[in-house]
């Protein structure tokens, strides 16, 4: 009995280990403040992960969900193309699949002055 509670402990850990890939980079960064609206914007990831939804949030302007193209594979980084919506805080929200099965999700913000 005591070598399954160990054997189920070490499992649970390990599984939560490889459950989320963090995103190593955006560009714009989080938290920038940068001079103009991008064209586009990308993700790194640390691990693999197929994005579902992107959508883009600008002060009073509904939220926009970003095209994906054709991407359906699963990668580590990714490139959108953005429309701009002016001076402002922009907040991107992205959901994903992991390689291993698991729904991922996060968000950055950056400025436009």
């Amino acid at each position: 009995m005591k070598y399954f509670a160990l054997f189920a402990l070490l499992a649970s850990l390990a599984s939560g280990a490889f459950a989320h890939s963090r995103v190593d980079t955006t560009t714009p960064e989080n938290g920038a403040v940068i001079a103009e609206v991008p064209a586009g914007i990308s993700f790194n990831f640390a691990d693999d992960i197929r994005l579902t939804r992107v959508e883009m949030t600008h002060a009073d302007h509904p939220s926009v969900q970003l095209d994906l193209g054709d991407q359906k594979s699963f990668d580590r980084s990714f490139t959108l193309p953005l429309t701009g919506m002016g001076v402002g805080i922009y907040r991107i929200e992205w959901r994903g699949l992991g390689i291993d099965g698991h729904a991922m999700q996060g968000e950055f913000t950056f400025t436009v002055e």
